[in-house]
């Protein structure tokens, strides 16, 4: 696992791409303070630009670097979810401009995967994190479902983990309004 931190961290550095193993798929991931490094992403994924994408951040209080605000109602929705969850702010700030929707709104999970966690907290910066899908396309269910242009078109592939045969699933996604209104986007 240190080795492919330290390359991932590498990649990432340079404004590169990886693919790596979260909390929940697969996904390809950036600084997501970079937009050029964003911009690979959305060419990667054969993606529109106007599409936002979530990103990963390592602890609870990251997010406030991130968000103008954060409603009350996230601390104690984050308390007791028991799957991931990823929950849409408003206001993002600090994040690269084409990372955010056209609203300004950015999601953002908390991962509880060891290597994400020891990979963004040694990066110290939030990493995007998308599906390791072509846009349009199921999201893989494992590496071995991975597309083969999705891994020749990535900076670095992370090796922890590729074995792994556990069926992942993605987060469930909510909103929050600015007053704590809650809108499920996907359970």
């Amino acid at each position: 696992m240190e080795e492919d931190i330290r390359k991932a961290i590498e990649v990432l550095r340079s404004g590169g791409t990886i693919l790596y193993p979260t909390d929940t798929v697969w996904g390809i991931g950036c600084d997501a303070t970079n937009p050029d490094a964003v911009e690979k992403i959305f060419t990667i994924k054969k993606r529109e630009g106007n599409h936002s994408m979530l990103i990963l951040v390592d602890a609870p209080l990251r997010i406030e670097q991130y968000v103008k605000n954060v409603p009350e109602i996230a601390w104690d929705l984050m308390d007791v979810s028991d799957t991931p969850l990823t929950i849409i702010y408003n206001g993002a700030k600090n994040l690269a401009p084409n990372l955010t929707g056209s609203d300004g709104s950015i999601g953002i999970r908390v991962t509880s995967d060891e290597f994400c966690i020891k990979l963004i907290s040694r990066f110290k910066k939030p990493i995007v994190s998308t599906s390791a899908n072509l846009s349009g396309m199921p999201f893989p269910a494992d590496f071995t479902d991975i597309n083969p242009d999705i891994i020749k078109s990535v900076g670095y592939i992370v090796s922890w983990r590729q074995d792994d045969k556990a069926t992942a699933r993605p987060s469930s996604i909510i909103k929050l309004g600015e007053k704590g209104e809650i809108k499920i986007i996907r359970k």
